[in-house]
C-alpha cells in the first residue's frame, strides 16, 4: 500500500512542479493557485504514505535511503506550504517543487521494501534525531530557494533591463526576510539534530563518534559550522542581501554533499541508510 501511495505522490508532485515552472513562463494567477492546490493534495497523500509506512515498518520510516529521501521531500513540502502562505511568494514553488521531485525520484531508484530494523536503531532517538535534522534541512532547502531567487532578482535590478522574471519574483527585501526566517528556525533544529545524533551515537558505540572519525557526523559538524557562521554573521555582523544568499546556497550544497555523497561513498557507521 505504501508503495502505491509513494508512486501517486511522485506523480502529483511532478504535476505540481510542471505547473509551478509554467507559471514562471506565463505568470497567470490560476496557474500559481492550481499548482499550490496540487502540492497540497500531494502533501496530504504523502502524510498518508508516512502513516502507512510507519504502521507497516513499526517505526518512523527514515532507516534507509528510500524512506529518508521520501521523508526529506515531505519535510520540504511541509515547510514550503507554510512559507508560501506566510510570505505569499507565488514563484517559490518553481524553485522548491523540483527539489522535492528530485528527492522523490532518487527515493524511487532505491529498494522500497520494508526491511528489518537494525539493532542500533532500536532507540527513542529514532523519533527525535531525524525529525530535528530533516526539518532543519528542509528549512535550509527553502533558504536555498530564496537565495537563488535573490541572486536572480538582484542581477535583474543591477542590469536595469528588467525582464519578465523581475515581475514574477518578489522584492529583494522579501526574499532576504524569507532567507533569514528559514535560518532562525532551521539553525536551532540543525543544532538539536547534531546534539541528539551525537548522544545517540555515544550511547550506541560507547565511544565518541568524533574521536572515531565517523564521516557522517564529522561532515554534519562542518555543515553546522557553515550555518553557525551565517547565523552569527546575520545577527552580529549584520549580513544581508547577496552575502547571506550565497551562504544559503553554499550551506545547502554542504547539506546535500553530506546527505548523499558522504553517506553513500564513504565508510560510515550510518551504512544502514543505504
Amino acid at each position: 500500500m505504501n508503495l502505491v501511495l509513494f508512486k501517486a505522490v511522485l506523480g502529483i508532485y511532478i504535476a505540481g512542479m510542471l505547473g509551478n515552472l509554467t507559471y514562471l513562463v506565463s505568470p497567470r494567477e490560476y496557474l500559481a493557485r492550481t499548482s499550490l492546490y496540487i502540492m497540497v493534495v500531494g502533501f496530504a497523500l504523502h502524510l498518508a504514505w508516512l502513516v502507512t509506512r510507519t504502521y507497516e515498518a513499526g517505526h518512523v520510516p527514515v532507516t534507509n535511503l528510500h524512506e529518508s529521501l521520501s521523508f526529506f521531500a515531505l519535510a520540504v513540502i511541509a515547510v514550503y506550504l507554510i512559507l508560501a502562505k506566510k510570505f505569499g511568494v507565488k514563484a517559490l514553488g518553481a524553485f522548491i517543487s523540483p527539489v522535492a521531485v528530485i528527492f522523490m525520484l532518487l527515493a524511487a531508484s532505491r529498494p522500497g521494501e520494508v526491511g528489518t530494523l537494525p539493532p542500533i536503531l532500536h532507540s527513542t532517538w529514532l523519533v527525535f534525531h531525524p525529525v530535528f535534522s530533516f526539518f532543519g534541512n528542509a528549512l535550509f532547502a527553502l533558504a536555498f530557494g530564496a537565495g537563488a531567487m535573490y541572486l536572480i532578482q538582484e542581477k535583474e535590478v543591477k542590469s536595469k533591463k528588467l525582464g519578465g522574471i523581475f515581475r514574477r519574483l518578489p522584492s529583494l527585501e522579501v526574499l532576504d526576510k524569507m532567507n533569514f526566517y528559514c535560518l532562525i528556525f532551521g539553525f536551532p533544529l540543525l543544532t538539536l539534530g547534531l546534539i541528539s545524533g551525537s548522544i545517540w551515537a555515544q550511547a550506541a558505540w560507547k565511544v565518541s563518534p568524533y574521536s572515531s572519525l565517523e564521516p557522517k557526523l564529522l561532515w554534519a559538524a562542518v555543515t553546522w559550522l557553515i550555518y553557525a557562521s551565517l547565523f552569527s554573521g546575520r545577527l552580529i555582523a549584520g549580513w544581508r542581501g547577496k552575502k547571506a544568499a550565497v551562504f544559503a546556497l553554499v550551506g545547502f550544497g554542504a547539506v546535500m554533499l553530506g546527505y548523499l555523497v558522504v553517506s553513500l561513498y564513504l565508510s560510515s557507521q550510518h551504512s544502514f541508510i543505504k
